[in-house]
């Protein structure tokens, strides 16, 4: 009897063992080899090369223990993510730093190892990821390029992409979940669209170089007349670009003028020096310029929602009042000096405050006024500047050694009464920043007729400053054209707090849209673009996300 205990007892552990299905143990070590992964400290050695390395490391931590280190992915999903990579094109990002081709590599073996069975788990997880936080908040941290960055309220967190990854394995639908990370702003599709275009434009040879030489002008014959013709045909502003005449006639000069509307530059028809570097940019540059602003776009249109608020287009020298994503105000603005530059962030109008005095900033205080003084030139009276000490009394000018001062440990201030000589005009909108940046009127209402109006210290002059006064006021039985004329005839400094804070947000674009929809290209006036492509372009880095 024990004899045949024991044979029974033998029998039913063959039976078990052949019960066990090659798919359950090859499971079971494909766990193993993704668990290994993940918890050695070599893994990123052993995972991959250089380029491929884990770079959510956490997030699949949290993902693959949650699932007890079972593997995530089937070939037709790795198929639904390859695509849906592939997509990414048109948001101006590169599928290669998704582990691209890794991926197809893997997916297309069909003897894998264990070990490349979990390469291919880890790094389909890996690159959803990586998609999913770029896709929201841009592959660049705005930060290494301005530390002061403050946009990003609602930073993108581990749980928010773990839970879409997870969202997109169960649905299968990995498209759709790339597409809802994508910010909702019209103004991201509307740049999507523009990309595609450009790069058709670049994927037929783009457009010709016109040589250097004499300003072009209407009536002119010249040689180049046919490059031009062709030129402006590539982008659609004529319809023929074959026709060879040397005449620059009334046709292409209207097509020029297009062009120069379309890049913030003079209207005249003329081809100098500056329309023509405009023309001779590539389609490739183009192709740059609309990636680098998608970047841009990723990093503040999730901030953008259907809220009023004051946006000011710093490249394009324009404020406009949004509602509901429209602009349904705008107008003319002046911006900062490339040395003095406007800078980029968000904040909340507060306050306006009509007949402002003006208090110099020790911005202007370093750079210019105190300069000027020690060299025995008097600027306080031609700016109509009042030195007043700590107490509110005047000090006499001439009482003071001014070599002996500089901007941090100057005792006075310097104040301009409130007038038409003052500095910021009727009026000025204020939304409290490190900066010391408003938006205000100004006296120097002829700089409003340029076309390039970056000429202030930082500040944003206004060309239509009280009809946006009333706006954000917010108040029409209160604050209304005729209300607000009487203030300003009065002379008398006010100050109006806002019922409800609003939004302001400076951004800097270089791309953007026209009234018909056409691309605009904005000049480069701080040569932020550069910079930003160069890290677009570079070596993926774990873009930091909060834990919760």
């Amino acid at each position: 009897m024990p004899r045949l205990l024991c044979l029974l007892r033998l029998l039913s552990l063959a039976v078990l063992i052949l019960s066990m299905s090659p798919t359950t143990a090859q499971s079971a070590d494909v766990r193993e080899e993704i668990r290994e992964q993940l918890d050695s400290s070599a893994a990123t050695a052993k995972v991959a090369a250089p380029r491929e390395a884990l770079l959510s490391t956490s997030l699949l931590s949290t993902l693959y223990t949650q699932a007890n280190f079972e593997p995530q992915w089937v070939p037709a999903q790795v198929n639904n993510l390859l695509n849906a990579l592939e997509q990414l094109r048109d948001d101006g990002l590169n599928p290669a730093d998704y582990h691209f081709s890794a991926l197809r590599e893997l997916n297309q073996n069909s003897s894998k190892s264990f070990s490349d069975r979990a390469r291919l788990d880890l790094l389909a997880s890996d690159g959803l990821a990586l998609a999913i936080t770029h896709l929201y908040a841009g592959k660049v941290d705005p930060r290494s390029l301005d530390p002061n960055w403050n946009f990003n309220s609602k930073p993108v967190t581990d749980a928010a992409v773990l839970e879409a990854v997870k969202h997109a394995l169960s649905t299968g639908n990995i498209a759709g979940e790339l597409d809802a990370a994508r910010p909702g702003n019209a103004m991201y599709g509307r740049g999507r669209e523009f990309l595609k275009s450009y790069r058709q434009i670049a994927a037929r040879g783009g457009w010709p170089h016109i040589a250097n030489g004499p300003a072009l002008k209407p009536g002119m014959t010249d040689s180049r007349v046919p490059a031009l013709r062709a030129r402006l045909a590539a982008e659609g502003f004529i319809k023929d670009g074959t026709d060879t005449s040397t005449l620059y006639d009334p046709a292409l000069k209207t097509a020029v003028q297009q062009f120069q509307e379309r890049h913030l530059l003079e209207a005249d028809g003329n081809i100098g020096a500056g329309t023509l570097k405009e023309l001779n940019l590539s389609a490739e540059e183009r192709v740059n310029q609309i990636r680098v602003n998608l970047e841009r776009a990723r990093w503040v249109l999730h901030e953008i929602g259907n809220e009023d608020h004051v946006l000011v287009d710093i490249a394009g020298y324009g404020v406009r009042y949004m509602h509901e994503q429209k602009a349904i105000w705008q107008s003319k603005v002046i911006v900062g000096q490339p040395f003095r530059k406007t800078p980029s962030f968000r904040a909340e109008i507060q306050y306006v405050v009509f007949n402002p005095t003006w208090t110099v900033p020790p911005g202007i205080l370093e750079k210019d006024i105190l300069p000027m003084m020690k060299k025995g030139v008097n600027v306080l009276d031609k700016k109509h500047l009042k030195v007043i000490d700590n107490q509110g009394r005047p000090v006499d000018p001439k009482s003071i050694v001014w070599s002996h001062y500089s901007a941090r440990n100057f005792p006075y201030m310097l104040r301009q009464d409130a007038g038409d000589e003052n500095a910021l005009g009727r009026v000025k909108i204020m939304f409290p920043n490190p900066y010391l940046v408003y938006l205000h009127d100004t006296p120097s209402r002829s700089l409003f007729e340029k076309d390039r109006r970056n000429f202030s210290s930082g500040c944003i002059r206004v060309q239509k400053p009280l009809e946006l006064a009333e706006r954000v006021l917010a108040d029409p039985a209160a604050w209304n054209p005729a209300s607000i004329d009487a203030v300003v005839a009065s002379g008398e400094t006010r100050t109006v707090n806002l019922k409800r804070k609003i939004p302001v947000l400076l951004i800097y674009w270089t791309v953007d849209q026209d009234a018909s929809g056409a691309t605009v290209f904005k000049p480069d006036v701080y040569n932020e673009d550069a910079p930003l492509l160069k890290a677009l372009d570079g070596t993926v880095v774990s873009r930091k996300r909060k834990a919760a």
